[in-house]
């Protein structure tokens, strides 16, 4: 794989579609570590964002003008919640998977763009990060069935769709630095789990972009824990994706992931994942 140079990395095509997507883990503290110095520089199109745990008008406040927003609050304070932020207004937006149990859970949000006459359908998930004999994984695998029966209806109605987020599942030991000590011990990387995102990106129909792009690499990851050396180590996890329907798979040119060049200078534990798309 070819290492792209910082100016390759930061140029945007003409006519490109730039879309990144990044866990913030919570909003609040990662614009007191310079997350928007970040967006400024980035030239985002669509930014979408899991983890915000704010109020949306603390979140507006922060993001400030020039972006349209959808924010799908928690019920459950200081938890969750999804956003879309795009430079042009959707023709139209959901807040539901589909499955009232996860109405108010902050964890799905959906936009529709009208490109050139094509509806372009672009989706915020925060997939549960489980807890293996816990509620918690059972929650999460009713979210994953849902994405299940609920992705393919999406595909058959738009002419493109993109689901972006923090999925909180490894799909392939690429996707992992230290594969056996965690699978099937930990919740992430549970063949279960795994199973699922087999299905989206075979039977579904669904494309994982970065890795389409990345080829047959280790990584990139998109997480590291804060606990220990993981992040000086690249000790790191593949959890955050761009899922795409094929048409649309096939116009993604640049994907990258914007791994901050030191532990001080990280505004989240997750990275963000940026992907241009030429129309």
């Amino acid at each position: 794989m070819v290492i792209p140079t910082s100016v390759e990395i930061l140029s945007k095509n003409a006519g490109a579609l730039r879309v990144a997507s990044v866990n913030v883990n919570g909003i609040r503290a990662a614009y007191r570590k310079d997350m928007a110095a970040w967006v400024a520089d980035r030239d985002v199109d669509i930014l979408c964002l899991q983890e915000v745990r704010a109020p949306d008008k603390v979140m507006r406040e922060l993001i400030g003008d020039g972006w349209h927003i959808l924010h799908a609050e928690a019920k459950d304070k200081g938890r969750a919640g999804v956003a879309i932020l795009s430079r042009v207004e959707p023709v139209a937006v959901r807040e539901n998977i589909g499955d009232e149990y996860f109405a108010d859970s902050g964890r799905w949000v959906e936009a529709d763009f009208d490109l050139n006459g094509e509806i372009f359908t672009v989706v915020s998930a925060y997939v549960h990060s489980g807890e293996l004999g816990t509620q918690k994984q059972d929650d999460k695998y009713r979210f994953l069935q849902r994405m299940t029966e609920h992705l393919p209806a999406l595909a058959a109605q738009k002419d493109h769709v993109l689901v972006v987020g923090d999925l909180n599942v490894v799909h392939t030991e690429k996707d992992i630095k230290n594969w056996k000590p965690n699978h099937n011990k930990r919740a992430g990387v549970m063949d279960e789990e795994i199973a699922y995102f087999d299905g989206f990106f075979g039977a579904v129909g669904y494309v994982d972009v970065a890795r389409q792009l990345a080829g047959d690499a280790q990584g990139p990851y998109t997480w590291w824990s804060y606990r220990g050396q993981a992040f000086d180590n690249d000790a790191g996890w593949r959890i955050d994706y761009h899922m795409a329907t094929p048409g649309l798979a096939e116009k993604a040119i640049k994907s990258h992931v914007d791994r901050a060049s030191a532990y001080d200078l990280r505004f989240s534990d997750h990275a963000p994942l940026v992907v241009d798309y030429q129309f």
